[in-house]
């Protein structure tokens, strides 16, 4: 229940409710911090920008502001660098403090919520390793909050404060130095009194890493505050190398398409092989279910697939195909993270979206998938494989997908045996859209399915009675000139003979991309 919305509480009642979660000490996590659904956007690359705010883009304007809310968002994040504007002394310049108040004051104008953070900053958080704590690092991070706090404590519970960015501590030790700082932060915010009592403060999770949030931290790390209104910060930009990576890298190449529908025919060497809809999902359930529903709300705090630069490979019909496969992730997470109750803040920069002078908007359909309205639907793709009887061959092993000893018993799980041309291994390919298929068993009638739905590497690939669901679908994905990966819809994972063995009778599981031939297969 949102406070701010329970237009039907008795002021009365209202105080009695809050009276009895304080005495409690019941997460506050449990009443509204946010709009909901969330539909948030970054004024980026603004007032972090160094040297100084106009450096790196355009200032906003009034009119900008106004585009933002008449186009639907709820929520701003406004990243700062508040070291940079200070002086020797630590304190902020005061046309840099009222620049920033200039725009909240747009913001707060047209109903919008507010996140003011520090962002990178040049580095100043980061520059201790937080290998052990640094008291000077420290009486910087109370001394900024103080001011920040003190400038806006006439600010209702629209404005809430954000530590920090993307802290870079790399361990369950360094998250824990990390998050001494926050404990300064929220008292320094606490103390200024006022509205900053009970104010909403966001902590970032270490890297602002999913995984690493999860391993590092629980609801009972979060820095201790009488007000109980602390909230959690993560990024997800996977797969990175779809996002924004710009340029091939040693450790991986670019990937221009992603998710079911839009991957390429003509291109699959540029196709995501991993961090699909099943990952993003299983990321915001992470968040979900050790935080969120732990009583510790969670921001979205940044989000964005990019459309690739030119490249010699992205040409024609795939350059639309990739803006049109950014269009779908930007949506997707948008949606996926608020079906799981999750907040988000997608980023943007000047110029992709609005023109930062007059407000005007420069790129609706990207727009439309920032507010998780539309995506470009995929392209209506022919068949990569027709309807038809076929042997899936194993390109490693050179053997067939195997119903041992012609089994007719539901889960028995599937393995590979030289090609003998028996019922067991053949399949009945059936199209059902988008190049998604069932496969059919011949001489079981059972379909080829991942075992209870699993999403987790090395479970079981097994038969069953087709009943429709997703474990039991298969995307064909093409890998070069005849040759396929089986991506199950349900998991994201591939089909996979285990330990990329040769022998007969050797199990299949399903296993997440490797880019090797024990996952790739023809079909004969």
């Amino acid at each position: 229940m949102s406070i701010r919305s329970a237009k039907g509480l008795k002021n009365a009642r209202l105080k009695t409710i809050l009276a009895i979660a304080c005495s409690l000490a019941l997460p506050m996590g449990a009443f509204g911090q946010l709009p909901t659904p969330s539909t948030g956007w970054n004024l980026g690359n603004t007032f972090e920008a160094i040297p100084s705010p106009g450096s790196w883009g355009p200032l906003p304007s009034q009119a900008l502001i106004n585009s933002v809310a008449n186009a639907g968002f709820n929520t701003i994040r406004i990243p700062c660098a508040w070291i940079n504007a200070s002086d020797a002394n630590g304190n902020i310049s005061s046309s840099f403090m009222s620049q920033v108040q200039q725009t909240v004051n747009w913001c707060t104008a047209r109903g919008l919520y507010v996140i003011i953070n520090d962002h990178w900053d040049n580095g100043w958080l980061d520059s201790g390793g937080y290998a052990s704590f640094n008291s000077t690092l420290n009486t910087k991070m109370q001394r900024m909050w103080q001011q920040v706090a003190t400038a806006f404590n006439g600010y209702d519970s629209h404005v809430l404060f954000a530590a920090a960015n993307e802290p870079n501590a790399t361990s369950a030790a360094q998250t824990s130095v990390l998050f001494q700082y926050y404990q300064t932060f929220v008292n320094a915010v606490r103390g200024t009194g006022g509205n900053n009592a009970t104010r909403w403060l966001i902590v970032q999770g270490p890297t602002t890493n999913i995984d690493n949030t999860c391993s590092w931290l629980t609801p009972a790390s979060m820095p201790t505050d009488s007000a109980h209104r602390i909230m959690l910060e993560v990024h997800l930009y996977d797969p990175f190398q779809f996002t924004q990576l710009t340029s091939d890298a040693s450790w991986g190449n670019m990937f221009y398409f992603w998710g079911n529908g839009y991957h390429s025919t003509t291109l699959p060497s540029r196709n995501a092989t991993w961090g699909e809809e099943a990952y993003v999902e299983s990321e915001f359930t992470k968040m979900q279910t050790q935080f969120k529903n732990a009583g510790v709300p969670v921001l979205i705090g940044e989000y964005e697939a990019s459309p690739k630069p030119s490249e010699p490979d992205l040409t024609g019909a795939n350059i639309t195909l990739n803006y049109d496969s950014c269009t779908y992730w930007n949506k997707y997470v948008h949606d996926s993270a608020n079906s799981h109750g999750l907040y988000c803040t997608v980023w943007n920069i000047a110029g992709q979206v609005f023109n930062w002078t007059t407000g005007a908007v420069t790129d609706q359909t990207m727009l439309n998938s920032f507010l998780g309205t539309s995506a470009v639907p995929p392209p209506a793709q022919g068949n990569l494989i027709n309807n038809g009887t076929y042997t899936i061959v194993g390109v490693q092993s050179g053997s067939a997908l195997d119903d041992p000893g012609s089994s007719t018993a539901n889960g028995t799980q599937m393995d590979i045996w030289s090609v003998n041309g028996g019922n067991n291994q053949k399949w009945v390919l059936t199209n059902l859209g988008n190049n998604v298929v069932k496969l059919i068993n011949v001489a079981s009638g059972l379909a080829l399915e991942v075992y209870g739905a699993s999403t987790t590497n090395g479970a079981k690939v097994d038969q069953w009675p087709y009943g429709g669901g997703t474990n039991q679908q298969w995307q064909i994905v093409q890998v070069s000139a005849g040759v396929y990966n089986l991506k199950n819809v349900n998991s994201g994972l591939l089909l996979d003979v285990v330990g990329a063995k040769r022998n007969n009778g050797t199990l299949v599981d399903q296993y997440q991309s490797n880019g090797k031939t024990n996952q790739q297969w023809r079909f004969q």
